[in-house]
């Protein structure tokens, strides 16, 4: 069987450093950078999208696959 994604509209970050998204922290003694998502923590590097799903969850999408998955829409 094959399936088709739903159509979602969806708000995206492109994380970079420090202070681009929210829910982006680094660790403790770390020079890397986490996000908190519904299945634990991932490694954000940057370029990154931050992608905030239709619960309000965060995740992070590497540029490549976001750009193959999602276009712009206008608002």
């Amino acid at each position: 069987m094959k399936f088709r994604k739903k159509p979602v509209v969806i708000e995206a970050t492109q994380w970079f450093k420090d202070g681009d998204h929210p829910a982006v922290y680094r660790g403790d003694l770390s020079a890397s950078c986490f996000i908190d998502t519904l299945e634990g923590v991932h490694i954000v590097s940057p370029g990154d999208w931050i992608i905030t799903g239709v619960k309000g969850e965060h995740y992070p999408c590497k540029p490549d696959i976001f750009e193959m998955t999602y276009e712009r829409v206008e608002a």
